[in-house]
């Protein structure tokens, strides 16, 4: 069974959450296989603390804004703003995204250092 996940890219605003969805994204990205935190949310963590990094993010499919999946099991939001650190928040359930959970907000790093796999280290 696959473990599907969107990747969405947000603009930090004053006064949102980070553990909140946000009603307004710009791009979206769909991954059919291996989207858990201590696989998808470690390569895209560290997509960003190092470009160089010989782990990356592969697979992804460029989606339209408005598409919808309905068997989903995590979306990711990336927020980022001119001048300000770059935050992550993951999202768990099953569906179209409606009734998930945040399960996780933090910086790239902190990611990494919470679900990197051991055979990364």
């Amino acid at each position: 069974m696959s473990t599907r996940a969107q990747i969405r890219f947000a603009t930090r605003q004053a006064g949102q959450s980070f553990n909140e969805q946000p009603d307004v994204w710009h791009a979206q990205f769909y991954k059919h296989h291996d989207g858990y935190p201590e696989g998808l949310g470690v390569d895209i963590a560290e997509s960003l603390v190092n470009s160089h990094s010989k782990y990356g993010v592969h697979g992804w499919e460029i989606e339209p804004l408005t598409y919808k999946h309905g068997d989903l099991q995590y979306i990711y939001y990336i927020w980022q703003a001119q001048d300000k650190e770059t935050y992550i928040s993951i999202f768990e359930g099953y569906g179209d995204g409606q009734d998930f959970k945040c399960v996780f907000v933090g910086l790239p790093l902190e990611l990494t250092n919470k679900y990197i796999k051991n055979d990364r280290k």
